[in-house]
């Protein structure tokens, strides 16, 4: 069961129930294509958009979120500018048409959206990312490394090309490394970071081999980076989602996988990225303030266990 409510307090209306999206037939191009964006979907996902109401729990905080353009990201930049933070959004290149409407949501929320395209597989741009958010911002109080690659390959291990497995370690891990050890000096007491893994990491699809490795990576990172540095009040923290309905998943997946996406979860459906951007909210706030080391689970009802 392929990657992408929870701990936090959800602002939506609790007997609100989500359909299951209307995935019959959907496709889209390659991430990054001109027509892989969330306008192109039949069944756009649901961000928040007309349900999130904010309590100040991140006021006037500075948070910058990879793969903050759509899906998931896009959901979590919209709760956070809703809950008083100022947005720094890194996302492909290419796909300006998503980031730019990911930064009307949090410029209607009244609150500071800096747009930063760039390929984060290559040091130097996230290098770029990282003094940018200080140079207009000054300071990083929140990092959500959420940006990923995948692309199933139904042939297996066979079928994953060199270039395919060098992509998905290089946007899945070393942009989590990289990133990490350059905002870690702009960041003090009370700050964190958030990394997106999932529930692959603990039940891998053989089609998602090389995607579900470093969703496993990214558990034991984060573990080992929030003991790393708790002495300096910094907490470290994971959200693993399950099936959650973002443009990744026609982009990446065959027709016939996309059809019956989510529905192997007790819950029966797919989620929705709002579904989990509760979850970061929780961890970036003081509500979470000793809670680290952790991953919560949002998956539908599959365990993640790792």
């Amino acid at each position: 069961m392929p990657d992408d409510q929870t701990a936090g307090q959800s602002q939506q209306d609790p007997t609100e129930i989500h359909d299951q999206p209307d995935a019959e037939g959907e496709q889209l191009p390659p991430p990054g294509s001109p027509g892989s964006v969330t306008s192109e979907m039949r069944d756009e996902p649901d961000h928040g958009e007309e349900s999130y109401v904010g309590h100040d729990r991140l006021t006037d905080q500075v948070a910058v979120i990879t793969g903050g353009d759509s899906g998931i990201g896009r959901a979590v930049a919209l709760t956070f500018a809703r809950e008083g933070a100022d947005v720094v959004i890194a996302y492909l290149e290419g796909e300006d048409e998503d980031a730019q409407e990911t930064g009307r949501l949090v410029e209607d929320a009244g609150r500071r959206a800096v747009l930063v395209p760039g390929d984060l597989t290559q040091e130097e741009a996230c290098r770029a990312l990282v003094d940018r958010a200080v140079e207009e911002l000054g300071r990083i109080d929140v990092l959500v490394n959420n940006a990923a690659y995948q692309m199933a390959q139904p042939g297996g291990i066979a079928d994953i090309t060199t270039e395919q497995f060098d992509r998905v370690m290089r946007t899945n891990l070393y942009a989590m490394f990289w990133l990490s050890k350059m905002a870690l000096p702009h960041m003090k007491a009370g700050s964190s970071i958030i990394n997106t893994s999932s529930v692959q990491s603990s039940s891998p699809s053989p089609e998602l081999l090389d995607y579900a490795m470093t969703k496993a990576a990214i558990v034991n990172f984060t573990r080992c980076l929030a003991e790393m540095v708790g002495e300096q009040g910094i907490r470290v923290n994971s959200v693993a989602p399950g099936p959650i309905w973002t443009p990744l998943i026609p982009a990446t997946m065959p027709e016939e996988k996309v059809e019956t996406f989510g529905t192997d979860v007790p819950l029966g459906r797919a989620g929705q990225p709002i579904e989990v951007a509760t979850a970061f909210v929780y961890l970036a706030s003081a509500e979470s303030s000793y809670v680290t080391g952790e991953v919560i689970a949002v998956t539908g009802g599959k365990p993640v266990s790792i």
